[in-house]
């Protein structure tokens, strides 16, 4: 099945799901997969196609769904400075001990609760790619906002505290891909993002930390309702991951 059809099966799932939660309740979708999977480009497109079948049904109305990233949970530079093994912290950031499980279960808590006349705008960190470190409070999610879609490495880790916000999840998906494919798409990216200078060293950072994390991803995992396997195609997965 090529991306488009799987996407659009995501999409049906999550709005058949939405039409049976009450109406004081989000929908909580959790999109997980080992880096360079393309969970970032399944996500955003989700969230894109909810909002436009949504605008298509109540003109004028806000968007319903949000797409809200993981990566505002790394730990802050200073954080990983502060370790026990600062080296090895800031060699291996992107690993699992080296985000805020903590803060990320809170966040899916306080989603959690029901949307009352007096609920308040939430707000969740972002990661700003400029400095490296999150950025606090800095994507709002709103009580018009019924449908959040978190994304992230470790948002279906089958141990605490990921695996305590993963049971408070409505879906659950995971993105599966071939490890050579994620492998290049690292590589890619490192060096788009300034990460390695030089094919040998994004590959190396691919091998040595991405996929080891890919491991644990793929081994520790909790039950899922639906499997996308990520294949290579034309604009696939674009630059969004």
């Amino acid at each position: 099945m090529d991306m488009s059809s799987q996407i659009d099966k995501l999409v049906a799932q999550a709005w058949d799901r939405f039409q049976e939660q009450d109406k004081d309740e989000r929908l909580l979708i959790a999109t997980a997969g080992i880096p360079g999977s393309g969970k970032t480009t399944v996500t955003y497109k989700v969230t894109r196609a909810l909002n436009e079948k949504y605008a298509r049904e109540n003109p004028n109305s806000p968007p319903v769904a949000i797409f809200v990233p993981m990566d505002g949970y790394h730990l802050t530079r200073a954080q990983l400075s502060a370790m026990p093994d600062p080296e090895n912290a800031h060699a291996r950031r992107g690993a699992e001990f080296t985000f805020d499980g903590d803060g990320f279960l809170s966040l899916v808590k306080e989603l959690r609760q029901r949307v009352t006349p007096s609920t308040e705008t939430v707000f969740a960190p972002s990661f700003d790619h400029a400095v490296k470190d999150p950025k606090e409070n800095d994507i709002p999610i709103l009580p018009s906002q019924r449908i959040v879609l978190f994304e992230g490495n470790y948002v279906l880790l089958n141990k605490l505290p990921w695996s305590t916000a993963a049971s408070l999840m409505d879906l659950r998906w995971f993105v599966e891909v071939d490890v050579e494919v994620a492998r290049k798409r690292l590589v890619t990216r490192h060096l788009a993002a300034g990460i390695a200078a030089t094919i040998e060293e994004a590959d190396k950072r691919a091998v040595t930390n991405d996929l080891v994390n890919g491991e644990q991803i793929l081994k520790c995992r909790v039950p899922v309702n639906q499997v996308v396997v990520s294949v290579e195609e034309e604009g696939w997965p674009g630059d969004i991951d």
